[in-house]
């Protein structure tokens, strides 16, 4: 019985008509990559387009939540938005406390990380110390800092202990947003001193040793050396803290409640009063995608402007 050689078998090889497998490498390869990115892309589909879609959907109607019924109004809730006569403080109150928390955020976070980026006893302590608050729930950290800025609370406590008589923090204008803004800061800076921290742990010390030989101060080595490296950490850090700022609503609603009258009332509490307190779901949808529409300007703009003070960014 005759046999096939190999080299009869490679004669054979050209005219087979044998179909090549389905699932081939690069199949499987983009098969398994979808699969890694399904989970995140439901979850974009489900808590964001749809959301957002809805929202652009009710800001075109008048919905009466308790009667279900909804009349379509066209772009009348965003002609209101011109004849609010509320909005202007808003957005006042809005831009104070985003500007208070993102320059206090970012400059004591940074300030921060480089004092416990030195080696030195307790070093590990302060850095748990200060990131601590960051791991406590919102709402159980607002409500003891409203204990602690009552009128008869601890801090005026300490200062009528020294002589000085405290105002009632939450109750004037000017100290209810300077205490919100302290509360929401003291509360997130761990975050920003963790992610300094690792930037400035990826500084090569040869760098700063051949600034020394060459007799640079430490000004020059923060400002020549610290500062150009870490500026991508400076930037991931710019953009979240001002989402975070523009996005933060249980630090109001649980120490002032927007108030005393609109001084403490920033965008993301409005669109809660509008919607929920006094039904106003259209024009709450309304000013909820302008809010949307402040965040994705903001981080559009930070995220054009790393070319110029990025390092290596082109």
């Amino acid at each position: 019985m005759a046999t096939l050689t190999p080299s009869r078998v490679q004669a054979k090889a050209p005219g087979s008509t044998a179909k090549p497998p389905y699932w081939t490498t690069r199949r499987r390869d983009v098969l398994a990559g979808y699969l890694f990115i399904a989970p995140q892309l439901l979850g974009v589909v489900l808590f964001v387009l749809i959301p957002v879609g809805l929202a652009v959907w009710y800001s075109l109607n008048d919905w009466n939540v308790f009667t279900g019924e909804q009349t379509f109004v066209g772009a009348d809730n965003y002609a209101a938005l011109a004849d609010d006569p509320q909005l202007p403080s808003v957005l006042g109150a809005t831009a104070l406390f985003c500007g208070g928390v993102v320059v206090l955020n970012i400059g004591l976070g940074l300030l921060l990380a480089v004092l416990l980026n030195r080696r030195f006893r307790g070093a590990t302590f302060f850095r748990t110390l200060f990131f601590s608050p960051v791991v406590v729930s919102v709402v159980a950290w607002t409500l003891v800092w409203g204990f602690l800025l009552q009128d008869n609370g601890a801090i005026n406590g300490l200062l009528d202990s020294v002589g000085i008589d405290g105002p009632n923090w939450l109750q004037h204008g000017d100290t209810a947003m300077v205490s919100v803004v302290v509360t929401q800061v003291v509360r997130s800076v761990g975050v920003n001193m963790v992610l300094f921290l690792a930037a400035l742990q990826g500084v090569p010390s040869e760098l700063y040793e051949a600034a020394r030989l060459d007799g640079a101060n430490s000004r020059v080595l923060f400002t020549r050396i610290t500062l150009p490296l870490i500026s991508p950490t400076l930037l991931l850090t710019a953009i979240i803290t001002v989402v975070g700022a523009l996005q933060s609503f249980a630090q109001i609603a649980v120490l002032t409640g927007g108030g005393p009258e609109l001084s403490t009332t920033v965008l993301v509490y409005y669109v809660f009063q509008q919607a929920f307190e006094f039904n106003h779901i259209g024009y709450g949808s309304t000013l909820a995608l302008m809010l949307l529409s402040f965040v994705m300007l903001l981080t559009l703009v930070q995220w054009q402007l790393r070319r110029k003070w990025v390092f290596h960014e082109e």
